[in-house]
């Protein structure tokens, strides 16, 4: 990587508009606290991602940027560098045109190393930048064999194992084997292998969650990546016992114990990064079900400019986080992307000058200068203890994890009324629906009119593989789902990816927001203190300017960001005839 000061970073990221004043002052001031590089820090507090910085980097020293993650690489001309060269000097040729060869380098100032690789290859080099780490990531799926590769090699590993003199069978259940044949199985080298390599091959497919999942004949590894499930592989019914058995020994859990659920927590490196993975065992007929949540603690550090709001949606959403009291309400469906919400809002008002608590089931991030405290049933420490003690620690943000019960309700609301900024989600549909919810919890009209500021709403759509991307002409049935007619006859366009191996072939790649923000208006609180229907509400709210989640899905899909199908599988989209 460019060595640059901090000064020079922190002006330029400034110039290109990356980062205001405001931020950099902020970002400098923990980088002089903590004595480390501000680049280090922006990245961490989420104002810039490492692609911006050397986006940057390249405008001001006039190179090119290459966003290595989004290419679909050539592995002949991939492997036209010698492995141990790319890996030396951190480059990875990404395209080649008559004599000359584009090179994507961490440093394109590197000249030892252009000079190498031309007269390795013969090429005139033609530097671009990348990030450093994206790089070292290509190279390594590049060259040698590939981390699926390395499990089926440990898979026969285990099936030539002598597993003790015992004959196993694929019909044979986990819990007919002994258990002093299960310790000495979980140490074996083979099967430390293949549990290591489907976790950190699930890290690099960006999963959310490894499904270990035991048949008949077989066991299924499939893994949840951008919301979906995918097969990843079958290892045989042999595997099945040592290979759970050794995530329970890695997760803390008793392997002895094989007919109830268990919950377990395993904290590892890789590539670098910390990662927690939460892991939940439930026994089924075929023996015992594991899956794994994995978290990134360094990915949820986002900027609300991050998560997919359209511009009009961010200011509404800015100017109702900068409220400094009232409660404000992130809804939708498990795995909708509310706690990263949360967190990125967190982010925001996390300015040192505040007190922010929060209470979690379970903390998933751990957020530098935020006082975390996880609900513990066992000790009767629950979300609503919690906040009536949060309330005598003098708070001014507080976030709660999930309003579930009326008692949670009521001290959320008498803390917002009192004074204090309060974040929490709920379970419904729409942002309408949020307020009839914590008016059937209990809640008096009143104090939902005078407490809430604001309701967000939202899903997460997979978006298009911007490699494969390609365009196509809608349908009449289309037109007539989304309510399009009022194009007339123009030529209506839809997108699509066709699938490649940057996507593997899914034609999707990342995910973005769909979302709807309902502010608390006076025509709003009027019809909620009247105990007015969700669908009175939401329709006042419309008329006064909200986009549902069926408007920004729709805008979404016509700029190409999403498919069709895609928003009608995560936002039901009702047909206007």
């Amino acid at each position: 990587m460019i060595n640059k000061s901090n000064e020079e970073i922190g002006r330029m990221l400034l110039e290109e508009g990356f980062i205001t004043q405001r931020q950099l002052d902020k970002a400098q001031s923990d980088a002089d606290r903590r004595n480390e590089p501000l680049q280090k820090v922006l990245v961490s507090m989420g104002f810039v991602s490492d692609k911006d910085i050397v986006e940057s980097l390249g405008k001001q020293m006039g190179f090119a940027f290459a966003d290595i993650e989004s290419l679909s690489l050539d592995p002949d001309l991939v492997k036209s560098i010698p492995e141990h060269l790319a890996k030396r000097y951190n480059v990875i040729p990404i395209s080649q045109q008559e004599n000359q060869l584009t090179l994507a380098m961490a440093d394109p100032l590197n000249v030892l190393a252009i000079d190498d690789i031309r007269l390795i290859t013969g090429f005139d080099i033609q530097p671009v930048i990348a990030v450093e780490d994206a790089i070292s990531k290509a190279i390594g799926s590049m060259f040698g064999v590939t981390d699926m590769v390395a499990v089926d090699s440990a898979v026969k590993d285990i099936a030539e194992t002598d597993f003790g003199g015992m004959e196993v069978e694929d019909d044979v259940e986990a819990e007919e084997i002994s258990l002093d044949k299960l310790k000495a199985l979980v140490d074996e080298a083979p099967i430390v292998r293949v549990v290591n390599l489907i976790i950190s091959q699930a890290i690099n497919d960006k999963a959310s969650d490894i499904h270990i999942e035991p048949e008949v004949r077989n066991v299924k590894v499939r893994y949840r990546v951008d919301g979906v499930l995918h097969d990843v592989m079958t290892p045989p019914k042999h595997i099945q016992a040592p290979m759970i058995s050794r995530i329970k020994i890695m997760s803390n859990m008793d392997i002895a114990e094989r007919r109830i659920p268990q919950d377990g927590k395993i904290h590892l490196k890789h590539d670098g990064r910390e990662f927690d993975l939460r892991v939940s065992t439930v026994p089924t007929i075929h023996g015992e079900k594991v899956v794994m949540r994995i978290l990134d603690k360094g990915s949820v550090m986002l900027g609300l400019e991050k998560l997919g709001f359209s511009e009009a949606n961010r200011t509404k959403f800015e100017a109702i986080v900068d409220k400094p009291y009232g409660m404000i309400l992130v809804t939708g469906p498990t795995g909708s992307g509310k706690s990263t919400t949360l967190y990125s809002c967190l982010n925001k008002l996390n300015t040192g000058l505040t007190n922010i608590l929060t209470i979690e089931d379970p903390a998933e991030y751990q957020l530098p200068g935020v006082n975390q405290v996880q609900v513990n049933p066992k000790a009767n420490l629950t979300f609503a203890s919690a906040l009536r003690a949060f309330l005598r620690q003098d708070p001014d943000i507080i976030m709660v994890g999930e309003i579930r019960d009326a008692e949670t309700a009521n001290i959320a609301v008498e803390a917002a009324l009192t004074g204090h900024l309060v974040l929490s989600t709920l379970h419904t549909n729409d942002a309408a629906g949020a307020v009839s919810r914590l008016i059937e919890m209990g809640v008096e009209p009143f104090l939902v009119a005078s407490s809430v500021v604001g309701v967000l709403a939202q899903r997460l759509a997979r978006t298009i593989c911007p490699n494969c991307k390609e365009s196509f002409s809608a349908s009449e049935e289309a037109i007539k789902k989304f309510g399009l007619s009022m194009y007339g006859d123009s030529d209506i366009k839809f997108y699509r990816g066709r699938g490649c191996d940057n996507c593997k072939t899914t034609g999707y790649k990342g995910r973005t927001g769909i979302h709807e923000i309902l502010p608390m208006t006076d025509r709003v609180r009027a019809l909620v203190l009247n105990r007015a229907s969700t669908a009175e509400i939401k329709q006042a709210a419309v008329e006064e300017g909200m986009n549902t989640m069926q408007d920004d899905g729709l805008a979404k899909v016509l700029s190409g960001v999403t498919s069709m199908e895609e928003c009608l599988r995560v936002v039901y989209v009702e047909g206007n005839d």
